[in-house]
């Protein structure tokens, strides 16, 4: 293929990502470097029968025109990354300064509110990920086992958890979980205490939200490892066999060195996925026990008066970030392995 052919071959893609990917990413790191105009008041006086009352009130006509000059916002370089709302170094350097010990030092940044998300966030990724891939692949393993009659009724209520959207299916545990729900119900009447609930305990909060993440995202996992397990080579299985290996023994040393580029596979979906953990937080109404760096962009761009649009996207490109470091170790193994067979 010549150098003109290959980028006739390949010029569609690149513009689709160029379009759909970089410029989206450029645009938002551009945002991050400014923050809202600053509100210009002016005072009126609203009178009555019994006098005259002042009231304070935004500008609105100052205002628009402000905005019309610098549509962008007042430019404000890097410090939006490091304020008190994202990486906040000064309140860390002060918190390092004023801490007597480490254990303090580390619960005082863990209150701040960037730190709160990141942790929360990164104990669902590394949770939840290793989670649905055990899990996807127990499944894939016993549907692949059972009669052929009942293969296609199991695979659809397998199937179920990811048919169903994120925030119903956070919103139907969230009903089940509830003191009058049945799940609810039931912990209250096994452990015979009428005020249980799982909803007041913030560590019951999080194991709920993992729950539910690996119950949504197993079915992918299951399904990408029975696609794969339907193409395990059957001369391997029956050689083990007559070498005397038993079932676990095959499953160990033949089925997932085999499945082992899919797992990796399911690994980079699901680290990018539960990086980004968002629904669960809203149908559990849980943003008071469990934050995350996605429901950091939700409130800022839900602020009342004015959205905070360069603090909604630092924090996007913070999440960026975070998901290429997640992904670097995985990938710079998948370059390794390319280039030995190579």
């Amino acid at each position: 293929m010549t150098h003109k052919e290959f980028m006739a071959f390949i010029w569609p893609s690149l513009l689709a990502m160029a379009l759909f990917i970089a410029i989206p990413i450029i645009s938002v790191a551009y945002q991050s470097m400014f923050v809202e105009h600053e509100q210009i008041m002016i005072e009126t006086e609203t009178c009555g029968p019994f006098g005259c009352t002042p009231e304070v009130a935004v500008d609105q006509d100052a205002m628009r025109k402000i905005r019309e000059e610098a549509p962008a916002g007042r430019f404000n370089g890097l410090e939006t990354y490091t304020n008190s709302s994202h990486l906040a170094t000064d309140e860390i350097t002060e918190i390092v300064a004023t801490s007597e010990n480490f254990g303090e030092i580390r619960d005082r940044i863990m209150n701040l509110p960037f730190y709160k998300a990141l942790i929360f966030t990164l104990s669902y990724t590394f949770i939840v990920t290793p989670l649905v891939i055990v899990f996807g692949f127990i499944i894939a393993v016993v549907v692949n086992s059972i009669p052929s009659f009942l293969k296609g009724p199991v695979i659809f209520f397998s199937l179920l958890p990811m048919i169903v959207t994120p925030l119903v299916g956070s919103l139907v545990l969230f009903w089940m979980i509830d003191s009058r729900g049945v799940v609810g119900a039931f912990l209250q009447y096994l452990f015979a205490d009428p005020s249980l609930s799982l909803k007041a305990s913030p560590t019951l909060t999080w194991v709920t939200l993992f729950v539910y993440g690996v119950w949504h995202s197993a079915p992918f996992a299951f399904v990408v490892f029975y696609a794969g397990l339907q193409t395990v080579p059957s001369d391997t299985l029956e050689s083990s066999m007559v070498d005397g290996a038993n079932r676990w023994e095959q499953i160990r040393f033949v089925v997932m060195p085999y499945l082992l580029p899919l797992a990796t596979f399911v690994a980079l979906m699901q680290l990018m996925d539960n990086f980004r953990i968002f629904e669960p937080i809203i149908g559990f109404s849980a943003s008071a026990s469990a934050t995350s760096l996605s429901y950091l962009i939700y409130t800022d761009l839900r602020e009342a008066e004015t959205p905070l649009f360069g603090s909604a996207a630092a924090t996007s490109m913070l999440t960026i970030v975070g998901v290429i470091i997640l992904l670097l170790p995985v990938l710079f193994r998948n370059a390794r392995e390319f280039n030995r067979k190579a």
